[in-house]
């Protein structure tokens, strides 16, 4: 079966400015391909035959790109005119959409997770959003999330020191019908007005994968994504 995929690729990068001054964050160069050819492949093997670029600033050059290569997989945008959040982003991306589960992903993350295991997981439980969870040690750029026995996500932790931990590794499982559901105002956060409330309820699970991740956001990682990929 087909998959589809919405790419949060709208953000203004200004980690990475320093290093990357004149393109958004998808478009950081890894050899002679942006980041997002590898995200592409990535999620070409993992079976998403459609994914909906959600953009925002310098959009146009990732149009422009994606219009004049070959890609694996076909691809749509969605264009946000002002700044809408990831969760703007993710709605305003829906409408582009042709079936009721979709995997979301950050424009900005490597996570080498499973998509079979990972759907797998999320249908297995009584889940309205499945997070994909990379363990990590010895960590402050990221907040913590912990689960309890049966994987159910109890707890999202502020960013600070942590020896290890489970952090969020930017990849999700849900429906069109519950994004479609959520009554917010058009520019909101995904992460504040929809997960940290879905604790309470109870309805969110986290699915723990120990594989490759890169978060390209700050010059380090970039960097250390560049020796990666590229080879």
């Amino acid at each position: 079966m087909s998959r589809e995929c919405i790419v949060l690729a709208g953000g203004l990068g200004t980690r990475l400015r320093s290093v990357v001054a004149d393109k958004p964050k998808c478009m950081a160069p890894i050899g002679d391909q942006p980041f997002l050819y590898y995200l592409l492949q990535y999620l070409h093997r993992q079976g998403v035959s459609h994914a909906v670029l959600s953009l925002g600033y310098l959009s146009e050059q990732v149009i422009d790109w994606c219009n004049s290569t070959s890609l694996p997989l076909r691809v749509s945008f969605s264009v946000e005119t002002t700044p809408l959040g990831t969760g703007g982003g993710i709605i305003n991306a829906l409408p582009l959409l042709e079936q009721d589960e979709v995997f979301i992903v950050n424009g900005d993350t490597y996570f080498d997770v499973s998509f079979d295991l990972f759907r797998a997981f999320h249908r297995n439980n009584p889940a309205v959003i499945s997070l994909a969870l990379k363990p990590m040690q010895n960590f402050d750029r990221y907040g913590s999330i912990t689960i309890n026995e049966r994987q159910q996500i109890t707890a999202f932790r502020e960013k600070q020191f942590c020896s290890e931990g489970l952090i969020n590794g930017g990849i999700y499982i849900t429906s069109v019908s519950f994004l479609r559901s959520l009554s917010l105002p058009p520019a909101f956060s995904f992460e504040k007005e929809v997960l940290e409330p879905g604790v309470e309820k109870g309805d969110l699970y986290g699915h723990v994968s120990d594989t490759y991740f890169i978060d390209i956001g700050i010059p380090a990682d970039y960097e250390a994504a560049k020796n990666v990929l590229a080879s």
